[in-house]
């Protein structure tokens, strides 16, 4: 990031003076204390047209009060990445389990996510975040992405692509209007504080899908770190119990089966990511002993 020091000056009026953290995921992420004793954090991942929408809303979102950074540039275009700073926001503590007690508690904020992003209008940040990609157009089963497309699928179990084919067909038939919501709430995402929850991060992931499928598939990763896991069954219904009472409303039949189906697809994208990647199947052990509960509860 030879670029970073120029474009703090530029956009944020001072130079890095020190580097509090760098992780690299999708995105490459770094927290710097700038030469005016500020601290900021600033973000830079490839440019695939959806990082504005997503600082938008997030930004949309900081300015009514809910607890995520606030961003402090628009997305600007170095190169082919897409790069913005947004605040510092430290300290809060990962708040672990998965028990149904625990679920319900993540199902609160959750709910309260969805709620504000209601009142934001945004266009859609499409595509979706690949593990949220079961609407894809691409040929075959998965969306495409080239560094996975490129390994021995053969390695991939059967169970886990035939999970994915009866997920994904039924959620694509499915006739229920898309919302914005975030497609990534994981454990390893949220901070905690006594009292409740101090930050929730990875704006990158917002997704345009039916509200009932990002219930669903938060009910399915609300527990995972690292590596990521799929909740326990008992957990997700706990969790989209909760979240219907939370917001007011019950889930209708077919959002009913679509959540669960939505529970399996970031399970089974994670699944195969192990496979080919020849890790331990963690989420590959958890879809071989949850898919049939989950499928037959999504009517597929």
């Amino acid at each position: 990031m030879d670029w970073l020091p120029s474009w703090c000056t530029d956009h944020l009026g001072a130079a890095p003076a020190r580097v509090l953290f760098e992780r690299r995921s999708l995105s490459d992420v770094v927290g710097l204390r700038l030469a005016d004793g500020r601290d900021v954090v600033v973000k830079a991942r490839e440019d695939d047209g959806r990082a504005a929408v997503c600082v938008e809303a997030q930004a949309r979102l900081a300015e009514r009060g809910f607890p995520c950074p606030r961003p402090l540039t628009p997305v600007l275009g170095v190169g082919a990445l897409a790069v913005h700073a947004e605040e510092f926001r430290p300290g809060g503590e990962v708040l672990p389990g998965d028990t149904p007690e625990v679920a319900v508690r993540y199902a609160a904020v959750f709910a309260r996510l969805m709620a504000e992003l209601t009142g934001v209008d945004v266009p859609p940040p499409l595509p979706n975040p690949r593990w949220a990609r079961w609407d894809h157009a691409d040929p075959g089963l998965w969306p495409s992405i080239g560094f996975l497309d490129e390994r021995d699928q053969s390695a991939v179990p059967a169970y886990v692509a035939e999970t994915a084919v009866r997920a994904r067909k039924r959620l694509l038939a499915a006739d229920l209007p898309c919302v914005l919501g975030h497609a990534d709430f994981e454990a390893q995402n949220l901070r905690w504080r006594t009292g409740g929850i101090h930050a929730v991060h990875d704006w990158d992931s917002l997704a345009w899908q039916p509200e009932a499928a990002l219930a669903g598939a938060a009910s399915g990763t609300f527990a995972s770190v690292s590596p990521p896991t799929l909740a326990p069954v008992g957990s997700s219904a706990a969790f989209l119990a909760a979240y219907q009472e939370f917001r007011g409303r019950r889930f209708s039949a077919e959002e009913k089966e679509i959540a669960w189906a939505a529970s399996l697809w970031p399970a089974a994208h994670n699944a195969r990511w192990e496979a080919l990647h020849g890790e331990r199947p963690v989420c590959g052990d958890a879809v071989r002993g949850q898919a049939a509960e989950r499928l037959r509860r999504a009517g597929a």
